[in-house]
């Protein structure tokens, strides 16, 4: 059935009585329980009480008006949960008016004066605190690894009510921003100068074949494109050379621990003088389940031939190594080398273990008079330091009113300059300290301010008629940057809101702000967490069991069972017949372990996270409906994904769009490997939570949480009893009882239809030796034979329902907080601005940030004060 509402028309058609706001009771008994009455009592009402919910036990205004109850009423009739599909049809005409009912006379909402709803004070987590740092600094400070996990609540982590601050993240707070200005600001006005030489530099100069393979370990036949300055020409093997990934792809270079080999770089000095090499190494390996390698290899590097280094190097789990070593050099040309010697080559090479040249960085001559400005003194210090002391503060206020601006995103108060000012003069007087000292320390001070860590925001005065003040234009930069890029605001939005003109031109901010790279990150983490796609890097999922589901071995399954039965016995206490059977056992159980089977590969995982990226960005850039996410003929694929899927003729490793087979079950989110592996168990797919992810994800109508005490699917029938059952069976015997069998109805049909696809994301027609069944009904009546056809109808009749979803999943990321009941007028509004626009985002992003909730913050009480965050910065403001 198509759902297709207009909750605008609906509004200007609500009856007088309604609008001119009556008594609720009084508008409740005459207009809408009849309705009730009709409709759902039967379940409801007259002693039925159905799920807790009973709609006839209203007997006052105060009891009438429970928000929660009945935003639980609007949703599930809006969505034709209620009445159920076998019940009495309720007419649009009803579900309108209904809505129109909850919104004005319980949710007491006014078109005219919207509440833009509670406010939270929120700090940045660690993903925007790294992105501003990079942009306020320069530093990538890796907060993944400095910090502890920001929570989530409804369903994001960038939640105020959720990111809460603790003694020991203010420790950590404090240790980062001594970290970040150490690195980035420079506290000398002359240093000893430094070259770096980068490992993509170093060239061929031996190269021998890689050592031979035993046993049943395999390399990585590939060809890798040539060293930058190889000498001796061609493009030597992956297996000797491997690039790193992108990102560091253009200055380092990786040397194999299993071909000898020898590179090397020519390094010009122009003077005489003590020098000092600083090598920054890492150990790296492929990582490969269950798989462990054991090789070893001897590195030596020599300068102008003498060895300064000879180190053994095993498998080292991405460890750093960082090694120094004095020279004393004349003027001209001197060589660098590293030289790779494998030890042991009989081990099996499982993991391409290699040695990283990430740099090489040659620091000298020593000699003072030699000394140069440090690397991006400009960038912090763009004036020579004065040497009169009135003019010296005066520069230091200067630097430091700069800084705290764009690290508060807005001017800072002139007593909290002063501060920094005292403090930069009270460091720089220390012995040994310089001005450039204090500038950093001061700088130390406003990262540790909680006017840095939190995002702090300000209104402007109320204008008559006016029920909630809108936020200034410094907090309405920040909300824009955060939303769409997940960091500071640029020059440019600094620029507007300075000079009072950035609501004057939001169409143009919008557009350009999504149009600048910076929106991939509003792609990553929007899409990372409303689709989990950020998870498919680490979720679980074995391969073998996932293999043996789809190719039964029930020789393996006995041998298996009697291998971990006698293993459990001490060798020495076994007896022959025991040791026998473990002998057969293990030779029956080690060649299905050591068979070639699909992997869910760290690249594969990634390409998978990059087609779910990629698809979003792509009907963002584009503008295109949002529909087609949901239902697509093409998708985003490399060579190694698009066999995964069976999808023919993409080669090479570059993701692409590619258009799919007339026929084929791809296309849209359902059905891509990102959602297919995180809605499975580790090894199995799971139809119930493939069920729910689609109830929540695009429809936005979740079903209740389980109650306590489940016990899992394969609890429900014997193993031999399970092995003759289709899952379809199993969840029907699973879902027989009454508390169970409401939500089962929901979820059930929707997980099934996607059972053409594996844990892994591959597709198969067969499960356990039966054939896959993926027809069914939705609660709402709709019949499908495949996903093909659910997508459809998902895209079509429940058009509504994930556009509703959609406005509600975005606006609740862009707040930062959970929706209530006073947000339904904004969302309501949202959903028909993007209807009208043929459901192009562009349409729902410009709405939300032109929305009430974003520009408006709701006005406290006179009698209220606002709780500002406890941190007090080290001396600063």
């Amino acid at each position: 059935m198509l759902l297709r509402l207009s909750l605008l028309p609906a509004l200007l058609a609500l009856p007088a009585a309604l609008i001119a706001a009556g008594p609720a009771m009084e508008v409740f008994k005459q207009d809408i329980q009849p309705l009730l009455q009709e409709y759902c009592y039967n379940c409801h009402g007259e002693g039925e009480r159905k799920g807790g919910v009973d709609l006839d036990a209203f007997k006052d205004e105060a009891s009438l008006k429970d928000h929660q109850l009945w935003l639980r009423i609007l949703r599930n009739t809006r969505s034709r949960i209620m009445p159920p599909a076998d019940d009495d049809y309720l007419e649009q005409a009803d579900i309108d008016r209904l809505g129109a009912f909850i919104k004005r006379a319980i949710f007491e909402l006014d078109p005219a004066r919207p509440d833009p709803g509670r406010v939270t004070v929120r700090r940045l987590n660690r993903v925007e605190y790294r992105n501003t740092v990079k942009a306020l600094l320069g530093v990538d400070y890796d907060t993944q690894k400095e910090f502890p996990a920001d929570d989530t609540g409804n369903g994001f982590d960038n939640n105020g009510d959720v990111l809460t601050i603790s003694p020991m993240l203010l420790e950590k707070y404090l240790d980062a921003a001594q970290a970040i200005v150490a690195s980035a600001v420079p506290v000398q006005p002359r240093v000893v100068a430094e070259q770096v030489i980068e490992g993509r530099q170093f060239a061929t100069v031996k190269l021998e074949a890689p050592v031979s393979l035993v046993g049943d370990g395999a390399t990585v036949a590939a060809t890798a494109a040539p060293v930058a300055g190889d000498k001796a020409g061609g493009a030597p093997p992956a297996a000797i050379f491997q690039r790193p990934a992108p990102a560091i792809a253009w200055r380092a270079l990786d040397l194999s621990y299993y071909t000898p080999a020898t590179v090397a770089a020519t390094h010009r000095v122009d003077l005489p003088g003590k020098y000092e090499i600083e090598l920054n190494l890492r150990a790296v390996e492929q990582y490969v389940d269950d798989q462990f390698d054991y090789n070893r290899c001897r590195v030596i590097f020599t300068a102008d031939g003498e060895k300064l280094m000879d180190q053994e190097f095993v498998r080292e789990g991405d460890k750093s190594f960082k090694f120094t070593y004095p020279r004393e050099w004349q003027a001209g040309e001197h060589t660098l080398a590293f030289e790779v010697r494998p030890i042991g080559p009989d081990r099996d090479q499982k993991r391409l273990l290699r040695l990283r040249v990430g740099e090489v960085i040659v620091r000298g001559p020593a000699d003072e008079q030699h000394w140069v400005q440090p690397k991006r003194y400009a960038h912090f210090f763009p004036r020579p330091v004065p040497m009169d002391a009135a003019a010296r503060k005066a520069y230091a206020r200067e630097l430091l009113t700069d800084f705290a601006t764009r690290a508060y995103r807005r001017p800072p108060d002139q007593e909290g300059v002063d501060k920094l000012v005292a403090l930069a003069a009270h460091t720089t007087e220390q012995p040994g300290a310089t001005f450039e000292a204090g500038i950093a320390q001061a700088m130390v001070a406003v990262l540790a301010s909680p006017r840095f860590i939190f995002r702090e925001e300000e209104t402007l005065p109320l204008t008559p008629g006016q029920a909630h003040p809108l936020v200034d234009e410094w907090s309405l930069a920040s909300r824009m940057s955060y939303f769409l890029w997940s960091s500071m605001p640029d020059a440019e939005l600094f620029r507007l809101a300075r000079e009072g003109r950035l609501r004057a031109s939001l169409p143009q901010q919008i557009d350009r702000m999504l149009a600048d790279p910076k929106a991939e990150q509003f792609v990553r983490n929007f899409t990372g967490q409303w689709l989990q796609a950020r998870d498919i890097t680490t979720v679980v999922i074995n391969p073998l069991d996932v293999f043996l589901r789809e190719n039964p071995n029930p020789e393996f399954d006995r041998a298996l069972e009697a291998f971990r039965r006698i293993n459990k016995i001490p060798a020495a206490q076994r007896t022959a017949a025991q040791q026998t059977e473990f002998d057969q056992a293990f030779k029956i159980a080690m060649p299905v372990f050591r068979a070639p089977k699909p992997q869910l590969t760290m690249s594969l995982r990634e390409a998978m996270q990059q087609e779910t990226e990629m698809t979003f960005a792509h009907v963002l850039k584009e503008d295109r409906s949002l529909l087609e996410l949901i239902e697509a003929d093409y998708t985003f694929l490399n060579e190694e994904l698009a066999q995964h899927y069976g999808v023919p003729g993409v080669t090479g490793r570059e993701m692409r769009k590619v258009q799919l087979p007339a026929d084929s079950l791809r296309g849209g989110i359902l059905t891509q490997g990102t959602v297919l592996a995180v809605t499975s168990n580790p090894t199995r797919t799971s139809p119930v939570k493939r069920g729910v992810f689609i109830l929540k994800a695009v429809l936005g109508t979740p079903p209740a949480p389980p109650p306590p005490n489940i016990p899992p699917l394969e609890n429900v029938a014997t193993k031999e009893e399970l092995s003759k059952m289709t899952l379809r069976e199993t969840l029907d015997l699973h879902a027989k009882n009454s508390m169970c069998a409401s939500c089962h109805k929901r979820m059930d049909p929707l997980g099934l239809a996607l059972e053409n696809f594996n844990a892994m994301g591959h597709y198969r027609e067969v499960d356990s030796n039966q054939p896959v069944e993926t027809a069914g009904k939705l609660i709402t009546g709709e019949k499908f034979a495949n996903i093909r056809e659910l997508k459809h109808i998902l895209a079509t009749g429940h058009r509504y329902d994930y556009l509703h979803n959609m406005a509600e999943t975005l606006l609740t990321y862009a707040l930062g907080r959970g929706l209530d009941y006073t947000d339904v007028g904004t969302i309501d509004q949202l959903v028909a601005r993007l209807q009208a626009a043929g459901d192009r985002p562009s349409a729902l992003i410009h709405g939300i940030i032109e929305s009430a909730p974003f520009q408006q913050r709701r006005q406290a009480p006179a009698v209220q004060t606002a709780a500002q965050p406890a941190v007090v910065p080290p001396g600063g403001s």
